[in-house]
């Protein structure tokens, strides 16, 4: 029985124990009161089986017999069956049943005495929905740079906007801070931070000759360096960094907010 079923047999039920009346009952049941009547009649002389639709159980008019139904399979299973991967689903078994042996069925219906059959599963390849991209195998074979307007500066200093730059092989990073996304202020900050890079080469060089070239990378890329300070700054001061930066043992790469671009109007002692 259905649950609009199972609840007139519990209305029905009350109205046998005098609880409601039969028109009170056909407000709860929500039909009119000639039905609920009918009703009411029915589960009087049968019970609650007296309230079971006359259809329930019974096979569609429209279904097909068990002879065409054993017909169907049995092709299904000698002609397009198998292996999974190799098995035609359904869809392709209904066509080629019409196309090729004269028999007509629904692909939906034969999915069903395909599935009652174990000719067919649900189980469906699920394909990878995203995959991670590689890491690119060199240093600087892929820069990616972003700006972000933000009052980095807090009360200290006009907004600016941070560009960083990543690097894709080694996610070493490199900023500076300017006063808009240019493609000045880009150019500006990808010459220092490939100047940076060539530092840090030099530094990490090995033997005697390569410590002294690398001291002479790092005094150069100190010199070219600019740092927040009274105003713009392009001397030879080394890069300081609310992180640690030079101080902390990183290279001006690994060194976030390593300085201010030429273009950021700075306050004179803002930073003093």
């Amino acid at each position: 029985m259905s649950k609009g079923e199972l609840e007139r047999v519990g209305v029905l039920a009350r109205v046998r124990s005098k609880q409601l009346l039969v028109v009170d009952a056909a407000r709860l049941m929500r039909v009119s009161y000639r039905q609920a009547k009918r009703l009411w009649k029915r589960y009087r002389e049968d019970g609650a089986t007296g309230l079971k639709h006359g259809s329930a159980g019974r096979s569609s008019n429209r279904a097909h017999d068990a002879k065409f139904r054993k017909k169907a399979l049995r092709l299904v299973r000698e002609k397009y069956g198998g292996p999974v991967g190799e098995r035609f689903g359904p869809t392709l078994a209904a066509e080629h049943l019409a196309s090729e042996d004269g028999l007509k069925v629904d692909a939906e219906t034969l999915r069903r005495w395909m599935l009652g059959e174990g000719l067919w599963s649900r189980e469906r390849k699920h394909r990878q929905h995203r995959r991670r991209r590689e890491r690119k195998e060199h240093f600087g074979e892929l820069v990616q740079m972003d700006g972000s307007f933000h009052p980095w500066l807090e009360e200290r200093g006009p907004e600016g906007c941070l560009i960083d730059m990543v690097d894709d092989a080694s996610n070493t990073t490199w900023a500076q801070l300017g006063e808009q996304e240019t493609i000045w202020a880009v150019a500006d900050g990808l010459r220092a931070a490939s100047e940076g890079a060539r530092g840090e080469d030099a530094r990490h060089a090995s033997g005697p000759a390569g410590k002294e070239t690398a001291a002479e990378a790092n005094q150069q890329s100190r010199s070219r360096q600019r740092v927040p300070g009274a105003g713009v700054f392009a001397g030879t001061q080394p890069a300081v960094c609310a992180d640690g930066g030079e101080a902390g043992g990183l290279s001006p790469w690994r060194a976030a907010g390593r300085g201010i671009g030429p273009d950021f109007p700075t306050r004179k002692g803002a930073h003093d």
